[in-house]
């Protein structure tokens, strides 16, 4: 990735003092349901004083001013020039026609009280008709969707969407987070190895182009960086990132990482840490909101279940380590249990062993909420999506992965599913940008990190 920054397209008064907002950032998310109107919601409560941006190192964490040090630190936006939250706006399309005030209130996420506070800038967000086909969600079914000939005429009515909702707010810059259910599994095939074959492929109807494809497509050629927090393909072909790298937009994914597998990218590393041995790992998750209704279906299940099950082995690795990971059994199992709503458990029984071979276990059990956990890292997406597109880089951010179960990589580069590494790796980035944009802090005015 270039980490030289496009100056000119990154807008900073370094010593002034003066405002360096860098202006409005519109946001759209494919589907508008539990995860995006708590996001969205959650924003306008944040924006309101009516609750802490908790969860998101956007606007929590610090960065050191001398990263060689790691001391003072300071707030990320103290140095490097993020969007500020009362400067986005937010849109997006769905396959249920009703406003961001019903459908968080349908969703069950946010308080009603919350909600009753910030009714007036939820109601104000209506979804645009959404791309829609019921062969990659077979689970739901969309009563507000376009139609079209051809999934080429699908992909221009997203980019005349994205035209119509940029001059409606005067906005130069968006981003566009895929908030969407999880589509059927697929792996790539001829359709995805070339922008002159996925271009065919729309004109043609080509099965192997899901709808994701055709929003990531329509945001990349519009200029709109692309980030896709569901185990969709989406991303994860050439003729996409292809497409990226030659227009000049950002793409990230796949696959937000909230809670069972966070705790796995931390707890496993520290097993590995202290050279303990692992011979099974049995996770099962039970959930009932629309994401776990799609994921009744098995193939909606296959996409997810392979993007929970990659981390561990990469982390564990049983080449290096035989005699401590070459056993290890891995399993996991999601299922669909509606009174539990948004409230997810993850469950995991974790069998080690250690000095000569003594066995021992660890139980694990998070009752956790999904959509609150995601809705931060949307946020930080978002934001440092913006960032990248503004500094000039282009194509995969590696950078990102710290947010995604299973990070969207170039071919042939080995991932880091190792969350605290992944976490240096961000910081690393962001320094790369604060040392072209951030305003000049005195010693005087420098903080410590907790």
């Amino acid at each position: 990735m270039d980490e030289r920054l496009n100056l000119e397209k990154y807008p900073m008064q370094p010593d002034s003092g003066e405002d360096r907002s860098p202006g409005r950032l519109g946001i759209l998310t494919p589907g508008m349901g539990a995860i995006a109107t708590t996001f969205i919601g959650g924003t306008l409560a944040i924006r309101q004083g009516l609750g802490p941006p908790i969860g998101a190192l956007s606007q929590m964490d610090t960065l050191a001013i001398d990263p060689a040090s790691g001391d003072p630190a300071v707030p990320i936006g103290d140095l490097v020039p993020l969007a500020r939250l009362e400067d986005l706006v937010f849109g997006g399309w769905d396959i249920f026609d009703e406003d961001m005030y019903a459908a968080a209130l349908n969703a069950g996420v946010l308080a009603p009280d919350l909600l009753a506070a910030i009714r007036p800038g939820l109601e104000a967000i209506r979804p645009m008709p959404a791309v829609f086909d019921r062969r990659y969600v077979p689970r739901l079914e969309g009563r507000h969707v376009k139609t079209g000939r051809t999934k080429m005429d699908l992909a221009e009515q997203l980019r005349a969407d994205i035209q119509r909702f940029k001059s409606a707010h005067g906005l130069e810059r968006l981003v566009m987070i895929w908030c969407a259910s999880t589509e059927t599994y697929s792996e790539p095939g001829p359709v995805h190895e070339s922008i002159a074959h996925f271009e065919e492929g729309l004109k043609s109807n080509d099965p192997g182009i899901a709808p994701s494809m055709l929003y990531a497509y329509a945001a990349i050629l519009e200029g709109v960086p692309f980030a896709n927090g569901a185990p969709n393909l989406t991303e994860d072909i050439p003729a996409l990132q292809a497409l990226a790298r030659e227009v000049g937009v950002p793409v990230c994914g796949k696959d937000f990482k909230t809670g069972q597998t966070m705790l796995k990218t931390v707890l496993a590393p520290a097993l590995k840490a202290r050279m303990l041995g692992v011979s099974g790992w049995f996770s099962t998750n039970i959930l009932g909101n629309r994401d776990g209704e799609v994921l009744d279906d098995p193939q909606a299940l296959k996409a997810k279940e392979k993007s929970k099950l990659g981390a561990l082995e990469h982390i564990l690795d049983a080449r290096r380590f035989p005699e401590l990971y070459g056993e290890l059994y891995h399993k996991v199992r999601i299922n669909y249990y509606p009174p539990r709503g948004d409230n997810k458990e993850g469950w995991d029984n974790i069998d080690i062993f250690g000095w000569l071979g003594y066995p021992m276990q660890i139980k694990v059990d998070f009752l956790c909420r999904d959509s609150i956990l995601a809705a931060p890292l949307i946020l930080d997406v978002a934001l440092f999506m913006d960032l990248a597109a503004r500094c000039g880089w282009h194509g995969l951010q590696n950078w990102l992965a710290f947010y995604f179960k299973s990070p969207t990589l170039p071919a042939g580069v080995t991932p880091e599913h190792d969350l605290f590494r992944q976490l240096k790796q961000l910081k690393q980035q962001l320094h790369a940008a604060a040392r072209a944009a951030a305003k000049p802090i005195m010693d005087g005015e420098a903080g410590r990190a907790n």
